[in-house]
C-alpha cells in the first residue's frame, strides 16, 4: 500500500556515527600518495572534517522531507520513491540511479519534467537508502521486475519511459528486454548488457573494448569483491563511517568527469561540495543500507544477469546519452546497434558516470529530445 514517507534517522544512530567519526585514528592510515593507490587521504580528511564540524543531518533531513517521499510494498519488499506529479498530459517517467549514487542524482530533473506534464518516479533501488530492509539478495533482473510492478501499481497499464545510469541502465535494459510492451522507450547513459555471443567486428569496436578493458582492470576490484564477497566487505563498511566514506568517495573521484591536479589526482571539489557528497554518503550510512546496497552485485552473479541470452535483440526503442565517462568508456554505436533498437543517440561534450548529477542540464535536454522522438513514433 502506498504511504507518504518521512525520513527520520534516530538520534541514537546519529550519535553512534558521530562517536565513530571522532574515534577514527588517522595515525593508523598510511598515505601511499594522493590518489595513486585509491582514495586520496587528504580529500577524505577534508570531507570527514566537514562531517564532524559543519554538516547538519537534521537540516539535510528537513530539506529531503520537502520532496514527495513515498513507500510501498512490492512483492514483499519495501520500496521508497519520490513521486513528483505532472498534469498527466505526458507519459510517466521512471528514473533509476546506481551505486554509489542515490535517488538524489535526479533531484534537479523533478520540477522540469513534471512541469512538462510527466509524473516522475525516482525510487531508491532495493537495498539502497530507505528501500530497506530487504528480505535477501536482489539482483538487477529481479529489480527490473520490481520496478515494473511499482509502475504498474501507480499507473496501471499506462506505458512509461525509463532513464537510468550505472545499475539504473542495467535494470532499464532488462526491463526493455522483458517488458517491451510496457515501455514507450528507455534512455540510458551506460550500455553494459549484451548477448553472451556479442562480438566486436570492426577495428573501432575492438580498439575501444581493448582500451576499456585496460582501464577496468585497474578500476573494478570493488566490483569483484561486492559481487563475490559482499558480506565480508560489509563487516568493515557497517562498522566504519569513515571507511564507507572512503569507499564511496573514491568512486566519485575516479568516475566523474573531473579536471586533474598537477600530481594527477582528481580535482573533486571543482564539481562536488562536501555537503553534496556527504548527503549521498549518509543515505548509505544513516539508514544502514551500506551493506545491502552492495548485494545487487552478488545478485547479478547469482542470476547470471550480466548477459542476455545468445542472439537477443531488444526491440523497445532506445536512446543513448554517451557521456565521456573516464572509466566505463561509452560503447561504440555500431556495437550497440547489434542488440538494441536505437532511435536516439547523443555524444555528450562533458559529464562522467554520475551524469544526471554532474550535468543535469545536458541530461534533461537529451531526455526531453528522446521522449519527443519516441512519443512521435509510438503515438
Amino acid at each position: 500500500m502506498v504511504a507518504p514517507y518521512t525520513i527520520n534517522i534516530p538520534d541514537e544512530r546519529l550519535a553512534v556515527i558521530g562517536t565513530k567519526l571522532a574515534g577514527y585514528d588517522w595515525n593508523q592510515l598510511p598515505d601511499a600518495g594522493g590518489w595513486s593507490a585509491g582514495v586520496g587521504i587528504g580529500d577524505l580528511r577534508r570531507l570527514v572534517a566537514y562531517w564532524q564540524n559543519d554538516f547538519d543531518w537534521r537540516d539535510v533531513e528537513r530539506r529531503l522531507n520537502r520532496l514527495p517521499n513515498f513507500t510501498t510494498d512490492i512483492q514483499g519488499e519495501r520500496i521508497h520513491y519520490l513521486h513528483k506529479r505532472g498534469d498527466g498530459s505526458k507519459p510517466p517517467v521512471l528514473l533509476l540511479h546506481g551505486w554509489p549514487g542515490s535517488y538524489l542524482e535526479f533531484e534537479q530533473l523533478l520540477e522540469p519534467l513534471s512541469s512538462d506534464g510527466h509524473d516522475v518516479i525516482v525510487p531508491s533501488l532495493p537495498g539502497f537508502a530507505f528501500s530497506t530492509p530487504i528480505t535477501g539478495v536482489i539482483g538487477p533482473r529481479r529489480a527490473a521486475n520490481l520496478m515494473h510492478q511499482l509502475m504498474a501499481e501507480l499507473f496501471g497499464p499506462t506505458r512509461y519511459v525509463v532513464q537510468g545510469g550505472d545499475w539504473g541502465a542495467h535494470i532499464a535494459s532488462w526491463m526493455a528486454h522483458e517488458r517491451p510492451d510496457a515501455l514507450i522507450g528507455f534512455h540510458i547513459n551506460m550500455v553494459s548488457v549484451f548477448p553472451k555471443d556479442a562480438a566486436a567486428t570492426s577495428v573501432e569496436e575492438r580498439d575501444l573494448i581493448a582500451r576499456r578493458a585496460k582501464i577496468l582492470d585497474w578500476e573494478t576490484g570493488y566490483n569483484h569483491e561486492q559481487e563475490t564477497r559482499p558480506q565480508t566487505l560489509g563487516v568493515a563498511l557497517s562498522d566504519s563511517p569513515v571507511g564507507a566514506a572512503g569507499w564511496i568517495l573514491e568512486k566519485f573521484g575516479k568516475w566523474a568527469d573531473l579536471p586533474k591536479l598537477a600530481d594527477g589526482s582528481p580535482d573533486i571539489w571543482s564539481k562536488f561540495s562536501e555537503e553534496e557528497l556527504l548527503t549521498n554518503i549518509m543515505l548509505y550510512v544513516a539508514p544502514s543500507s551500506v551493506v545491502t546496497a552492495t548485494w545487487i552485485y552478488h545478485g547479478k552473479r547469482l542470476e547470471g544477469s550480466e548477459w542476455f541470452p545468445p542472439g537477443t535483440h531488444v526491440r523497445a526503442p532506445m536512446g543513448v546519452a554517451a557521456f565521456p565517462d573516464p572509466v566505463f568508456l561509452p560503447t561504440p554505436r555500431s556495437f550497440v546497434e547489434k542488440t538494441y533498437n536505437i532511435v536516439h543517440w547523443t555524444d555528450m561534450p562533458r559529464g562522467g558516470h554520475f551524469a544526471a548529477l554532474e550535468e543535469p542540464g545536458l541530461m534533461l535536454a537529451d531526455l526531453r529530445a528522446f521522449i519527443a522522438t519516441v512519443s512521435g513514433e509510438r503515438s
